[in-house]
């Protein structure tokens, strides 16, 4: 429950790599319960713990610490889910200025009936110093159950995660201490936006760990169940089946310790590989519990094996902290927000052209190569292993074609690219694409340089992994209409010698 508290404070002081292990593990076993812990410490506690003053560490992380206290992140409301921003939640700042009045209620709160601490949003008054004009802005509070007023309806009824307790959460009148402001009065758009940035990063990791159960379930099965006088796992389509579920989970795995990696090493711009990750791994997992049933056949269909159970907890996972949609939209819009500045930045180079020379020759080279059919993506030879090098050379040339493509975008769309839903959904699958490609030809190269004993096994899941992408996914062109047109699709095998490539790896990092 306090895996990444700091040890002085009575916590483990995990590192996030650490700590990804760990839900990992109770991934592969029990998605509410991880939910139960998630909810504690991945998002209802994490806005103390980032943002909080040292009077608020050392008042409430022993408490929670000592499990004396469970915690609850307490944002969506009935008018607010993906759009934060549109909550209606109040608190006032009281009369002798040492109290807000919090008044409101919250939405399908994991945890909300167990918590005796919440994080909770709410709009406040705050008075602009430079015009003097009163507006409403989103405040993050510290609220505890026993300040009075705060009280939790019943336990909802849902589809799956039934083992954890969802309850909306509602504040009549309750009055906060002035000292449990989180992260500064208006500031609390920014303290969600981070805990949930912060917390994602677990979930591909939880995530993985109930693939790679998924996948040992399935396994099994093919290898003991007998039809038409042969196993299961010796027919080809199951074969593909299993090898398919063992690549998405590998590529999951490898974004999720690649993201956490990077956090170890002090990483702060990361939003966008943990709103990649989470969406990545949410509809794998998804992928690979529906194909574990498919090979059950009707026993997978059975509540007595488990996997059901799974599948049903699996749905959610593509909802909550950001709905894979809204994460889609952002994904695109943050990176072609990238890319419109450097184009801004030429726009003006070429007005004074003497001052900016340098910067022009760079872009007319790079756009004369592209006229000639040359690519122009960064390589990664030096960083791939030699055995990965094709793979490496696709990754280079899909970065340069989707550079051009959001280039392109900008210049046909200007400003309103944010209303092409359509074409921005398309963008950020090919960024997610990408993103998976570099994750598991990281991995597959470093398990290769370091000899280990399922590096073949991990090159030919890369390689194929990259191959997918490329010819099934990436390799979509923008006709002068502006829709899509696949330019052409290979067919990929992923057996050598008609053996399966499944079951479950030995972590390299």
């Amino acid at each position: 429950f306090v895996l990444q508290v700091p040890t002085d404070l009575g916590g483990l002081g995990l590192t996030n790599t650490q700590y990804a292990r760990l839900v990992e593990i109770v991934g592969a076993h029990d998605l509410a319960v991880g939910i139960i812990l998630g909810a504690h410490q991945s998002i209802g506690f994490k806005g103390i713990l980032l943002h909080g003053n040292k009077e608020q560490k050392e008042k409430y992380l022993p408490l929670v610490a000592s499990c004396e206290n469970m915690a609850a992140f307490c944002l969506t409301e009935p008018t607010s889910g993906s759009d934060a921003g549109s909550i209606r939640t109040q608190a006032e700042l009281s009369k002798d200025g040492k109290h807000y009045i919090l008044n409101g209620g919250k939405l399908w709160i994991s945890n909300g009936g167990l918590a005796d601490i919440f994080t909770v949003f709410a709009k406040t008054p705050v008075k602009d110093e430079k015009t003097g004009e009163t507006k409403d802005k989103v405040t993050a509070f510290i609220v505890e159950r026993g300040f009075g007023g705060v009280t939790s309806g019943p336990p909802e009824k849902k589809m799956g995660i039934k083992a954890s307790n969802t309850a909306e959460v509602y504040f009549d009148n309750v009055p906060i201490p002035v000292e449990n402001v989180l992260g500064g009065v208006g500031n609390g758009f920014k303290v969600a936006m981070h805990v949930l940035n912060n917390g994602r990063f677990g979930m591909a990791a939880a995530l993985s760990g109930t693939m790679k159960s998924l996948i040992a379930k399935a396994a099994d099965h093919a290898g003991n169940r007998v039809q038409f006088g042969s196993k299961l796992e010796q027919f080809g389509v199951i074969q593909e089946k299993l090898a398919r579920m063992a690549m998405y989970q590998y590529a999951t795995e490898c974004m999720a310790y690649m993201l956490s990696a990077n956090m170890d090493q002090g990483a702060i711009d990361f939003q966008l590989e943990a709103a990649i990750s989470k969406v990545y791994a949410s509809e794998a997992a998804w992928f690979v519990a529906d194909e574990c049933i498919q090979i059950l056949g009707g026993m997978g269909y059975m509540k007595d094996c488990g996997a059901e159970r799974v599948m049903r907890d699996l749905r959610i996972f593509r909802i909550f902290e950001g709905t894979n949609d809204i994460l889609r939209l952002f994904v695109s819009l943050t990176g072609i927000q990238h890319a419109g500045k450097r184009l801004t930045e030429l726009q003006k180079s070429l007005k004074n052209p003497a001052g900016n020379l340098g910067l022009i020759i760079s872009e007319g080279v790079k756009r004369s190569k592209r006229a000639v059919g040359v690519k122009s993506g960064p390589s990664l030879a030096e960083y791939v292993h030699s055995d990965l090098a094709t793979s490496a050379k696709l990754v280079s040339e899909s970065t340069a074609d989707f550079a051009l493509t959001v280039e392109k975008l900008l210049i046909r769309h200007k400003k309103k690219i944010i209303d092409q839903q359509f074409l921005l959904k398309r963008l950020a699958d090919a960024a997610i694409d990408i993103y998976g490609m570099v994750a598991v030809l990281s991995r597959a190269s470093r398990s290769l340089n370091n000899k280990s004993s399922t590096a073949q096994h991990e090159a030919l899941l890369a390689s194929v992994f990259c191959d997918e992408v490329i010819f099934c996914s990436i390799h979509f062109c923008f006709c002068e209409r502006g829709s899509f047109a696949q330019m052409r699709r290979a067919e990929v095998y992923i057996f050598n010698d008609n053996t399966c490539v499944l079951i479950s790896f030995l972590s390299s990092f």
